[in-house]
This record gives C-alpha cells, structure tokens and sequence, in this order.
C-alpha cells in the first residue's frame, strides 16, 4: 500500500536543479529527504510495516516563495488483506508531533501548516 507525505521546507532555497531528478542537488535532496523520512516513520504506528519513502518532486513553496522548497514523497507499507485501511488522521498526528508540531525535521524548518498526507 502507498500514501503521500507532501511538506514545505521553509529553511532550504528552491532552486531549478531540484526539478530536475538527473541533477547533483536532486539526487542529494532526495537521498537526506528519503532517509529523514524513513527514520521519522518507522519510529510511527506503522513502523512494523513501513517499507520506506521515495521523495519524487520539489517545487517551489506555496505562491511563489522561491526561499521554500515543497517536498512530494511516496511512501510504502505492507498492508494485510484483513488489516484496517491506513488511519490517515492517526498518522498525521504522529508526523506531526514527531516533527515538534510539523515545524522541525532534522535541521529543516517546516511550515507548520504544510504537512498532508494521503491513503
């Protein structure tokens, strides 16, 4: 099973090269991103079960706020075919009080009210 993670970091600069996935910055972005993620989530409800997260986009903060960079992930679990649907809700707010109130991974500010995530 997949979800989405989506977030705005307010503290890392957008830049061109992070569109582009055969970029130095890309590549590198994502590899902090995947693994800060995957440390995040494993220490969550669905920890047992998390199979890791594949950051695949950065763009430019909401408007036009060239000094943010918004992160899409998509993250990946096992699911049991008798097990309850992702509780979304529940794992949101485990994300968010793991990342003090969704403003703070690892160095990275986030905007507090950037954090979504879909089942």
């Amino acid at each position: 099973e997949r979800f989405t993670v989506n977030f705005t970091i307010t503290n890392l600069p957008y830049n061109s090269d992070l569109e582009n996935p055969d970029s130095a910055r890309f590549r590198s972005a994502r590899r902090v991103m995947n693994t800060m993620l995957d440390r995040l989530l494993k220490e969550t409800s669905i920890g047992p079960d998390f199979q890791g997260c594949e950051s695949t986009a950065f763009r430019y903060g909401p408007g036009s706020h060239r000094d943010e960079t918004r992160v899409n992930a998509v993250c990946s679990y096992r699911k049991e075919p008798s097990a309850p649907a992702l509780d979304r809700v529940g794992l949101y707010h485990q994300v968010s009080n793991k990342t003090r109130g969704t403003t703070q991974l690892g160095p990275y500010s986030l905007d507090k009210d950037s954090l979504y995530l879909n089942g």
